[in-house]
Formats: C-alpha cells, sequence, structure tokens
C-alpha cells in the first residue's frame, strides 16, 4: 500500500529512526540486572512517568520497580548487513519458518501453551470480570454495543483487559519459556514485555462491532527499530472464521508504517480501534484459524485484524507484545502517530489526574517489564 504521507515525510522516513527498515547498532548506557535496575546518575526517568508510578503506588498493590530511560535516541552507528532481516539463528526455528516469516510477516506454532497454563489465565480474567480483584493499571474495557446496557458483573460485560502487568497469574504467560525461546529469535536476548490483552470477543450484537479493523501494531507504540518487535497472541480456545479468528495480510511487514484512524462503520468502533486509512478489503489475506494452545507471532508492520464473532460464545484470546530492551523511544509528534498519542495521553491524564507533560512515552515507560536477560534502553 501506499503510505500517506508527502515528501517531506517520506523523506525524514528514509533518514531517521522511523523508517522501519532502518537498522543500527545501540550503545548501552544503562544496565538492568533481573528485575532490579541500576541506571547511571546522568540517566533519569521522565518526570510524568515518575509521577505516574507514584500514584500507581497508592493503589492496592504496588507494580514492579521500575526506572525508565530516556525517552531520546542515542547516538547510532551502523550495523553490518544480514542474510536474514527478521530474525536471528538461535537454533530454534528452522529453516524453513525463517524464510516464512521473512516473506509473510509471521509464523504459527500448534499446542505451544498447555491447558493448564490457559485455565489459569481464564480463571484470573473471571475474577477481573467479577471484580474479586482490582489490578492497578489495568484497562477494562467494553463492547461499544453494549457499553450502556445494564452492568452485569461477569466476563459478558468484557470485551477486553490490557496493561495487567500488576496481575501475577495473567502475566505469566508473558514470561513462559517456551514462548520467549521464540521470541527471542525476533528480538535477540534482553526482552521485554510492553503490551499486553486478553481479547473477549463478544457474540456480536448485530451492529458488527465484533470486529477489529486491519491495523498495524506499529501505529501505538513509540519505540524502535519495528524489526526487534513482535506480538505472541495464544488462541484460548478454538478459533475460526465463525468466532471471529485473525486475518493477516501477508507480505505487508516489509512495507512502511500507514495512516491510521478511526473506520467509518455504521455501528460503531470500540475505543482505540484504528485501522488503516483507504484499506483496500480486495487484497489477499489468510484466515489464521488455531486451536487452543496455537500461538502465532507476527511483525508489528503487518496489516491484521479480526472480524465478527458470528457464536453465541465468547472467543478468548492472550497476547503480549515484547521488544528488544536495545530498542530506544522516538518523539511521534509531526508524525502519523500523534492521533494516538493524543488519545491515549487524554485517557492517561483523566485516569490518574495528570497535568499536561504526560507523552505517549511516558506511559510505555510505566508498563514495560524485563522479562528475560539485561535492561538496556528501552
Amino acid at each position: 500500500m501506499t503510505p500517506f504521507m508527502n515528501d517531506a515525510c517520506a523523506d525524514m522516513c528514509r533518514h531517521s529512526a522511523l523508517c522501519p527498515g532502518y537498522t543500527r547498532s545501540l550503545p548501552s548506557p544503562a544496565v538492568f540486572t533481573g528485575l532490579t535496575t541500576e541506571v547511571h546518575p546522568d540517566w533519569k526517568m521522565s518526570r510524568a512517568a515518575e509521577r505516574l508510578r507514584l500514584l500507581i503506588n497508592h493503589l492496592d498493590q504496588p507494580p514492579a520497580a521500575i526506572r525508565a530511560a530516556p525517552t531520546f535516541a542515542p547516538t547510532l552507528s551502523s550495523s553490518p548487513a544480514q542474510r536474514l532481516r527478521y530474525t536471528d539463528d538461535t537454533d530454534l526455528l528452522t529453516p524453513e519458518q525463517r524464510l516464512s516469516y521473512e516473506k509473510d510477516g509471521f509464523i504459527l506454532i500448534k499446542g505451544l501453551v498447555s491447558e493448564e497454563d490457559i485455565d489459569l489465565f481464564r480463571t484470573a480474567f473471571e475474577q477481573v470480570c467479577r471484580q474479586e480483584v482490582k489490578v492497578p493499571g489495568m484497562m477494562v474495557m467494553r463492547d461499544v454495543a453494549i457499553a450502556k446496557s445494564e452492568f452485569v458483573a461477569d466476563q459478558r460485560a468484557v470485551s477486553k483487559v490490557q496493561d495487567f502487568q500488576e496481575d501475577p497469574d495473567l502475566f505469566r504467560y508473558c514470561s513462559l519459556q517456551q514462548i520467549l525461546k521464540y521470541v527471542e529469535c525476533f528480538t535477540g536476548p534482553n526482552i521485554m514485555a510492553m503490551h499486553t490483552m486478553l481479547i473477549n470477543k463478544p457474540p456480536d450484537a448485530g451492529k458488527k462491532t465484533s470486529r477489529h479493523p486491519m491495523h498495524q501494531d506499529l501505529h501505538y507504540f513509540p519505540f524502535r527499530p519495528a524489526d526487534r518487535i513482535v506480538c505472541s497472541w495464544t488462541a484460548m480456545e478454538r478459533v475460526d472464521r465463525q468466532n471471529g479468528c485473525l486475518v493477516v495480510l501477508p507480505g505487508t511487514h516489509t512495507g512502511t508504517l500507514q495512516e491510521h484512524d478511526y473506520p467509518e462503520w455504521e455501528g460503531g468502533v470500540n475505543k482505540m480501534y484504528h485501522g488503516v486509512r483507504d484499506y483496500d478489503p480486495t487484497l489477499p489475506r489468510v484466515h489464521l484459524e488455531m486451536e487452543q494452545g496455537d500461538t502465532v507471532f507476527f511483525h508489528p508492520l503487518l496489516i491484521h485484524g479480526s472480524g465478527m464473532n458470528q457464536t453465541r460464545g465468547f472467543r478468548k484470546a492472550i497476547s503480549c507484545h515484547y521488544a528488544s530492551a536495545d530498542c530506544y523511544y522516538i518523539d511521534v509528534k509531526g508524525t502519523t502517530q500523534e492521533n494516538i498519542e493524543k488519545e491515549v495521553t487524554e485517557i492517561a491524564t483523566r485516569k490518574y489526574n495528570m497535568g499536561d507533560e504526560l507523552t505517549l512515552k511516558d506511559t510505555w515507560a510505566f508498563k514495560g517489564r524485563l522479562v528475560q536477560g539485561e535492561r538496556t534502553t528501552l
């Protein structure tokens, strides 16, 4: 697809950290070991992120200790060319799998997560829905079609929870060793869990609001490089075309970040469900039908979405976006991501009663968690 940008923006993309194909080696100004961080005195958390952390500390349970690296990109040097751009050779992926990811931007691993773990995630989610636990920082979302209906404190009223990094049972998903072994193939050995979600796609109420528009996850992320970010998405039960499985456009990960906004859907669109502008529905796509425990790993530039849930049951999946701890933050002002920054910071400002100094980078610096290796620049 042709990206929506003028000539000046295109020129900036070719020569700046915003370009997803721009690969570099990064210095390590701060070293973090385990889940405890030690930062050089010159590297301090931004004021807004520090205030956000202090506010969360006043909730029911304290968050894990965290100090964020600065949110500007350090001086970069060129990295040597690699035969395969998107994966590292860790002796886990077969040559065929690496080539498949290179070409398509995703790979599907069958039966990766056990039924026992999925039952644990399901139980933890149901406790949140029944309001038996309160998780600091977690967003509990309802489908727009039922948002104004009578509230029922169970899973029928919740379409998604995200930012569950403070729930130990749900966050267990992000540290499963069988998942991290695959994640390392894409991010390298230093791994941050950046974004967490459990999706409970409801039966469609007739307004088609259970759909998720076709989008690129990088639209939401103020960190780079894109090739060191990956999503793991695990089916908690069978997902198929009837209950709204993932739909992907193979090969679109090799393109650029496109302009996103809310689609003009008659039945309404759920909060923060941005989609690629002027998406062409005639493009070839693949429906990822999966069994319980199957896990797909995909690139943040891969265009994907999901269809309506046309069944009477709820379709559950759990996911985490990981990034190399060697990634760095960027300033999205003046880019196509400016609209999502405005929306996210407005929500955070209302939620935590903070001032205008809160940035998109601050919200991510707060919720990222080290799950393997050392925390360096992210």
